[in-house]
């Protein structure tokens, strides 16, 4: 019934064309509307909002959501952090995915740039070398975000820019969580200035390898984070759970 509810509600957004930031009818309307109760509209409104599909906003009424990829990006985190932490290889996985989208990418868009792009790449890439000199960690990481970000934005497609964001935002949220291997920041901006060197080449082949490359080097790290959680080493299903029922207990993250 509640599932019901809900399709019923997102077909009403599709069926009126309603963009991010349009009003729902209200409460009474949804209820005379559906045919059911305040409780089934307000239960089905909460699951809504909780994928980002509409937006309740208390005191003024219920809105159509960002309907963004956050929710995607969350749930990949989730369970890439469980699956690690339950002796699967679930961080190369993720790595994987992303490096299938990137290289396909490179190749099909990237060595196609204009003159203006590339430019805008390469302040980047010098940046990321400043940073680099300054042992600004988190801010390294950013620019390294918005490199990727740039280097496939003149696809002029929406939809791709968010799953790339997505899947940018769950790797390195784990990396954060997993990844104690240290890593030379001279190393990761040497393989960005690859990447620019290859795309502003024009040659599709080279921009593929050096795309390759730059996520060998991640897998590297991510195998040496994976080796120190080697499955004979984690705690067993029981003791873990246990271990787990005390942190509760205590009131103690994990």
């Amino acid at each position: 019934m509640a599932r019901n509810i809900q399709e019923r509600i997102k077909k009403l957004i599709i069926d009126e064309r309603l963009p991010s930031g349009a009003p729902l009818p209200t409460e009474p309307e949804l209820m005379k509307l559906l045919g059911v109760s305040r409780n089934s509209v307000r239960e089905a409104l909460k699951a809504l909002q909780a994928i980002g599909l509409v937006d309740i906003r208390h005191g003024f009424g219920t809105y159509v959501g960002p309907m963004s990829l956050a929710p995607m990006s969350e749930g990949l985190a989730f369970r890439t952090v469980a699956g690690h932490h339950r002796g699967e290889d679930s961080l190369r996985q993720l790595l994987e995915l992303r490096e299938a989208m990137e290289i396909g990418l490179v190749a099909q868009h990237a060595c196609k740039l204009p003159e203006e792009e590339l430019a805008v790449l390469e302040a980047l890439v010098d940046r990321m070398d400043a940073m680099a000199e300054a042992g600004a960690e988190l801010e390294l990481a950013e620019t390294d975000r918005r490199f990727h970000a740039a280097l496939y934005r003149g696809l002029r497609n929406p939809l791709l820019g968010e799953v790339l964001e997505a899947f940018w935002d769950a790797f390195h949220q784990v990396q954060r969580d997993l990844m104690d291997v240290p890593q030379d920041p001279r190393v990761t901006c040497r393989k960005h200035r690859d990447i620019l060197e290859a795309v502003r080449s024009g040659d599709v082949l080279r921009a593929e390898r050096t795309m390759r490359d730059h996520f060998d080097h991640l897998r590297t790290r991510v195998g040496a984070a994976a080796q120190d959680r080697a499955p004979d080493r984690a705690p067993g299903r029981e003791q873990g759970a246990e271990q787990g029922r005390e942190r509760l207990r205590a009131g103690r993250p994990s």
